[in-house]
């Protein structure tokens, strides 16, 4: 047999089995690679007591859910390696439980993962094959998650570039509870992260060196405060400011300084000093028709033409008409005046603060592009009704939007460190946003929109069920507009609309796509009784 087989690889009818050395990594991949050998191990293992929760669910449904966090633990011990080295092989283990819609075309890829588990284990009537099928799914390829690494090629580098992507996964995702809302894992999960990251760190560390001492004092100290608290008291405001951002800031400059700097990511500005800074994120790397270099003269332009009302038809009306600079670039009405002055619009002015860093406009997201979106409302017969476009207007236009990013709030200046107090009261409602309340979960940091972490490549769609009015009462009516779901007729979209930011929430009244409510408020008042669901709305 062994002869045959010889024989139809010589003749080319069977592929033979190489023999392949193994690569000789430098010695911080070594460890790395080491260190995602035994946790991929132990990550099965955890995924194997939890089917046998599972089947013991109906005896003891408490236990099947510990077992999930313990397996969510283990997951944290490999998530930066694995999400950075194999990103397409770790979509069946941690994706958010929803549909994830390729636009443009009618194909979706179902939720699966962790986090369909957990919602699927606090249902009060599950289907235990379906959640079964969902543990195997992820058991079974736990199981042979080393073979991952046959033929793997990496350097330092890659190593330093995961571990900074991995430390603002746990800033803007893992401390808000974002991948498991019900369990309320987030903050153990968040200190099993810096477990991890430490463990892979640690090579690049010199003892006695000034900046490898300050990165080891920042992540030590990280580590301390979480494990300090559980989730719905833990400090997330000093968590950032004392310890997580600093070590971004200490980190950044430890890589930089050993020219070991790697950016593969479309977005994140690495030479920026944290995450909140002005240049976090890198307007050019967002949709748009960019023409190289950004210019002064253009903004300025875009600025002057912003106001002009000769852009449109009647020579009344300008994009300030709808998008008031002093009103936080909106106009404070439910639904904006039309060209004729008359007519209102279907939807609420959002405000254009940030409006550059997004991959959708509009509230349905059917614009691409900034200038898309000013061609779309310069053409458009109840908005701007203009005889013609301009393309060097729209251009100029674009380039005033993507300069509208101040970060300068008192916020900011606080959490940079920049200055030096806060209110208690801004400072509590700040720590509910990011955790208990859980709406850092859909309005992400450091923008607090849609724009989803770590690597910021997605803007979020919601449906909320939105009301007709903020009157709910007994009887509460669903608003009829059904977003996104006429551009793209998946069932998941109805009622979808983007998530804008809040910030300058103060200033951007009324609120929601129709500007159905009126005041903060309201808008906390719908969230508390559970969205349009929670009121018994289909």
């Amino acid at each position: 047999m062994r002869l045959f087989i010889l024989l139809c690889g010589c003749l080319g009818l069977v592929t033979l089995p190489r023999l392949i050395t193994p690569p000789t990594y430098p010695a911080g991949v070594q460890a790395a690679v080491d260190y995602f050998k035994v946790e991929s191990a132990g990550f099965a293992e955890s995924c194997k007591a939890l089917r046998k929760a599972v089947a013991k669910k109906e005896k003891a449904p408490g236990a099947a859910r510990r077992a999930l966090a313990e397996c969510r633990y283990h997951y944290k011990h490999i998530e930066s390696f694995l999400e950075y080295f194999f990103r397409s092989s770790s979509t069946i283990y941690n994706r958010a439980p929803k549909f994830e819609a390729e636009e443009g075309g009618m194909e979706y890829q179902s939720p699966i993962g962790l986090q369909v588990i957990e919602s699927m284990l606090y249902e009060p009537h599950v289907d235990e094959r379906l959640l079964l099928q969902q543990i195997d799914a992820v058991e079974s390829a736990a199981a042979d998650l080393t073979a991952l690494l046959y033929g793997l090629r990496a350097d330092d580098r890659q190593i330093l570039e995961s571990l900074r992507i991995e430390l603002i996964r746990i800033m803007a995702l893992d401390i808000t509870g974002y991948e498991a809302p019900l369990l309320k894992s987030g903050i153990r999960e968040s200190c099993e992260a810096l477990v991890s990251f430490s463990c892979q760190l640690q090579p690049y560390l010199i003892t006695g060196e000034k900046r490898s001492d300050s990165v080891r004092y920042y992540l030590d100290r990280a580590m301390d405060l979480l494990k300090a608290s559980d989730f719905d008291g833990f400090d997330r405001m000093g968590f950032l400011k004392e310890a997580a951002l600093p070590l971004q800031r200490q980190l950044g400059l430890l890589i930089n300084e050993r020219n070991l700097e790697l950016n593969t990511t479309r977005t994140l500005n690495y030479s920026a000093s944290t995450i909140f800074s002005a240049d976090a994120l890198v307007p050019e790397k967002f949709p748009g028709e960019h023409t190289g270099d950004k210019r002064q003269e253009d903004v300025d332009m875009g600025k002057l033409l912003f106001s002009d009302p000769r852009l449109s038809g009647n020579g009344r009306k300008s994009c300030s008409s709808c998008h008031n600079p002093e009103k936080a670039f909106t106009d404070h009405l439910p639904v904006s005046i039309g060209f004729d002055g008359h007519q209102r619009l279907d939807r609420n002015a959002p405000t254009l603060l940030y409006s550059a860093y997004q991959f959708n406009q509009f509230w349905d997201g059917r614009a691409k592009s900034l200038e898309q979106q000013i061609r779309t409302v310069l053409r458009d017969p109840r908005e701007m009704h203009a005889d013609s476009v301009n393309e060097a207007a729209v251009t100029a236009i674009a380039a005033y939007l993507r300069s509208l990013h101040p970060m300068n709030s008192p916020f900011d200046q606080y959490i940079r460190g920049e200055s030096g107090q806060l209110s208690v009261s801004v400072i509590k409602g700040a720590n509910l946003f990011m955790g208990k309340a859980q709406c850092a979960t859909c309005h992400f940091l450091p923008l607090f929109n849609g724009l989803i972490p770590p690597d910021y490549t997605l803007s979020e769609f919601e449906v909320l069920g939105t009301t007709a009015d903020d009157g709910f009462g007994k009887h509460p009516r669903l608003s009829k507009d059904q977003g996104r779901y006429k551009q793209y007729p998946f069932p998941f979209f109805k009622g979808a609309f983007k998530t804008p930011t809040v910030r300058n929430a103060e200033l951007t009244y009324p609120y929601m796509h129709n500007g159905a409510f009126h005041s903060l408020e309201t808008v906390l008042e719908f969230y508390n009784k559970g969205g349009g669901a929670g009121m018994g709305l289909a």
